[in-house]
């Protein structure tokens, strides 16, 4: 190819520009898989780790089998295809394959009306389920192959254009990749993750058409079987075009398949994935609604009153006042709903998620009709009361500008999730509880939402050797029986002076009454079987970078290994 320099200019401006735009595709493919493979498998930093350390491998992999195209030219088109296919359709491929994989048993249940502990678990179910939940790490690996692919391709392009071998070729490629691949990570960060993941996948796949389309115009004599490539990019844009419009709807309806319950409203967040889900009971008692993060239950209407009513009565009950309290957590309301039960004069609510927040402030505005009714009755509007504050921030860093403040208050409950993502860990840690000490009146009281002390029960007690680790006078804990989780519990802690139960020993009463609630309850929720503690010693506490109770919490419930006899371990 006889070619002046200025075409050669042209063809190298085209080739860098080209490698550019695609190191951002392959970066941002990898955020995808591994943002999704987090939420699929739940460790989210390990998976994310993991992930792209796979996506890396596959990628050195796939350099070596570059060697093997005969034809760059033709090689690079093709390749692009096959990378635009498996970007915009993998993410859908997975959730089918694991929707398929876990209703498949209830399905074989239901035909034979089996007994729900006699469901098709074990065997191949379990074996096609590991396969599914771990799908993700196979299409990362496909994906990290091919992508590996481009960087040799485009360097024996420049060589042939300029009919020698180029000194500089690999830096100037690898250089092109490099930028190319940050300014893709900055488009994930500042755009990509405020949108659908099925948008996301479905844009960038574009990309790698678009690129694709342009090489076949670009060096369109280099090329054989040119109908059949052109007729297959169109055909590939049509299909991401699909995915762009539709690809949510589907992903969501088989992500609603994991759900029990008619699933009515879905949204995700800059933070999270949210879901409402819907039971209908009956004329009389009307529908159930269950609210889900991550797809991981963080309330049902049909009893989450246990769950709050113990993080919220026993605190307030055995604090001496009850007019200035601080909320952690708890965007829902719920919380907030019964500390105003005590006719508070201010409380504070510090909640990350301003989404979330706005959907349980004004649910009119974002839920379904019959849905909205429901949330506002059930959390009775309390983020819209005079007397709260609400602050969209996170709590590791606003409770900096409570302190900064001189701030002070008469008790402090921590309504947060459980510690299942390494971000959290840090709001479960003796920096975090030593910083909430100061901002605690001398005669007040802490609680902490402290997960299941039957499925995890290491990750539980940590959380009270850490709260003693941040020096408070005395931290005790308690647990009972909410239906929907199961065996759950508590951690409080008192600054100075009585413990908890010491103060809650000397009522008589609930100071404010409890439609369900009784202080005889409470005194006896604080009972654990013989040598509940007896390992204490051995369990870690949580320090700042540590990830203690994350790998506890982790360790506990991953593949149900939690169940096995852990409440008397």
């Amino acid at each position: 190819m006889n070619t002046n320099k200025s075409s050669l200019l042209w063809h190298d401006t085209f080739l860098i520009l080209a490698m550019a735009i695609l190191a951002g595709c392959g970066l941002i493919y990898e955020y995808l898989l591994s943002h999704y493979a987090g939420r699929v498998l739940g460790a989210m930093e390990s998976t994310i780790y993991a992930m792209i350390g796979l996506m890396i491998v596959a990628m050195g992999l796939g350099a070596f089998a570059a060697r093997k195209i005969t034809c760059a030219f033709n090689g690079f088109v093709w390749l692009e295809l096959i990378i635009a296919i498996l970007g915009s359709l993998s993410i859908l491929i997975i959730g089918g394959f694991i929707a398929i994989t876990q209703t498949f048993p209830l399905l074989i249940s239901d035909m034979f009306s089996l007994p729900p502990d006699a469901m098709p678990r074990g065997g191949l179910f379990k074996q096609l389920s590991f396969i599914a939940f771990n799908s993700p790490y196979f299409f990362g690996l496909l994906l990290g192959f091919f992508i590996g692919m481009e960087i040799p391709l485009i360097a024996r392009i420049r060589e042939e254009i300029h009919e020698k071998h180029l000194k500089n070729n690999i830096g100037t490629i690898y250089g092109a990749d490099y930028i190319g691949a940050g300014i893709g990570a900055a488009i994930w960060v500042l755009f990509l993750l405020t949108i659908d993941i099925s948008k996301a996948s479905a844009l960038t796949a574009a990309l790698n058409l678009f690129v694709g389309s342009i090489f076949i115009l670009y060096y369109w004599k280099k090329l054989t079987w040119k109908k059949t490539l052109i007729s297959l990019h169109v055909v590939l844009f049509i299909v991401v075009g699909m995915v762009y419009q539709q690809g949510n709807t589907w992903l969501n309806q088989m992500n609603n398949l994991l759900y029990l319950d008619k699933v009515v409203y879905s949204d995700k967040t800059k933070f999270q994935q949210l879901t409402f889900t819907q039971r209908y009971m009956g004329v009389e008692q009307g529908s159930v609604i269950g609210f889900y993060l991550n797809g991981r239950l963080q309330f049902s209407s049909s009893d989450e009153f246990i769950y709050h009513s113990y993080l919220v009565a026993p605190v307030l009950a055995g604090s001496a006042r009850q007019d200035n309290i601080l909320i952690i957590g708890g965007g829902d309301g719920l919380a907030l709903r019964d500390v105003l039960q005590w006719s508070p004069k201010h409380v504070t609510l510090i909640d990350l998620d301003d989404e979330l927040i706005d959907i349980f402030t004004h649910p009119e505005k974002k839920l379904p009709a019959s849905l909205a009714v429901q949330i506002s009755a059930l959390n009775q509007k309390s983020l819209q009361h005079k007397n709260v504050q609400v602050f969209k921030s996170d709590a590791f860093i606003a409770i900096d500008d409570l302190l900064a403040q001189g701030k002070s208050y008469d008790a402090i409950i921590v309504d947060l999730p459980d510690p299942s993502h390494p971000d959290l860990n840090k709001l479960y840690s003796v920096n975090f509880y030593a910083r909430l000490k100061q901002l605690l009146a001398g005669d007040g009281l802490i609680g902490v939402q402290s997960t299941s002390p039957y499925h995890a029960k290491k990750s539980f007690i940590s959380v009270q050797k850490t709260l003693e680790a941040a020096n408070f006078s005395s931290v005790q804990q308690y647990h009972d029986n909410v239906p929907s989780f199961g065996e759950w519990g508590w951690t409080i802690a008192s600054k100075m002076g009585a413990s908890p139960l010491q103060r809650l020993n000397a009522l008589e009463a609930l100071p404010v009454e409890h439609f369900w609630l009784t202080l005889p309850m409470i005194k006896n929720a604080f009972e654990f079987p013989h040598n509940f503690y007896k390992n204490k010693e051995s369990i870690p506490v949580n320090y700042l970078g540590s990830h203690a109770i994350y790998q506890l919490h982790q360790n506990a419930w991953q593949d149900q290994q939690g169940l096995n006899n852990s409440y008397l371990q």
